[in-house]
């Protein structure tokens, strides 16, 4: 395919554009890149205290592991989404003088969010030690799920960002489409505690959402050392490639525009 004969051939530009974002978000904080362990960590202290004590509606065992294993995954993709929504815009300037292919740029940006999400998985293994849950060897499986959730996050974003070319407002519009997700995933509350309420039918519309299964795979690896829901996980990569391949034909009908508009 095309795609991939780009990439090898713009292969340096690509490893380049990945450092860049990797090194870039934090460039000028004091901390630097331990703000991507800090913010998760900050994250799961407040609902830690909020949830148990305050609203006592976590309902689940090792609760602060449960929040770690969702609030990392949940980082990751939104990370893709917010940074990759506007990145064809915020590269106006490049995109105008120099040809290169712009897929590059959320690919880029994605794979950064990837590396950073994998250096963030140390955080999840030191709470699996501190809290008791341990480690075994199911978490070896963790890349299989973070490959299923890089190719949907991948998709998604070859859609917004070609689309927010043409209407900026998509950018502004994703947080609070993000911000409904969050609750709409089970990263800070227990499904099972749900099971057999007024709110079932709720509940079984959450089951629908793709990062659901993706949470919970991370949490069947991560905190109840056992296989995830294959079946489920599959379903989810299917629907990740047929969004990475409707996606990337969307972002290549709409790149003919990018100069103009930008």
């Amino acid at each position: 395919m095309t795609i991939f004969k780009d990439l090898y051939k713009y292969r340096e530009l690509l490893k380049t554009n990945t450092k860049k974002e990797i090194r870039g978000k934090y460039k000028a904080s004091a901390l630097g890149v331990l703000w991507s362990f800090i913010n998760p960590l900050l994250q799961v202290l407040v609902y830690a205290i909020v949830f148990p004590f305050i609203m006592r509606g976590a309902g689940t065992d090792n609760y602060v592991v449960y929040l770690i294993t969702g609030i990392i995954p949940w980082t990751f993709f939104t990370n893709v989404v917010s940074g990759g929504t506007p990145c064809i815009k915020y590269n106006a300037g490049i995109i105008k003088k120099v040809y290169f292919p712009r897929e590059i740029l959320p690919i880029s940006l994605c794979l950064s969010a990837l590396i950073n999400f994998g250096i963030s998985c140390i955080i999840i293994l030191i709470f699996c030690v501190i809290f008791g849950v341990g480690i075994t060897p199911y978490v070896l499986l963790v890349p299989v799920v973070a490959i299923v959730q890089t190719i949907l996050s991948l998709g998604i974003i070859f859609i917004l960002s070609a689309l927010n070319v043409y209407v900026q407002d998509i950018e502004h519009i994703i947080g609070f489409v993000l911000q409904m997700a969050f609750y709409g995933t089970p990263i800070i509350y227990d499904l099972k505690a749900y099971v057999g309420t007024s709110h079932a039918t709720l509940m079984k519309l959450i089951n629908l959402n793709p990062l659901t299964t993706i949470i919970n795979s991370y949490r069947d690896l991560f905190l109840y050392h056992t296989m995830p829901n294959w079946t489920n996980l599959g379903i989810v990569f299917v629907l990740g490639l047929i969004v990475l391949v409707l996606g990337y034909k969307i972002f290549k009908k709409l790149e003919k525009g990018f100069a103009e508009e930008l």
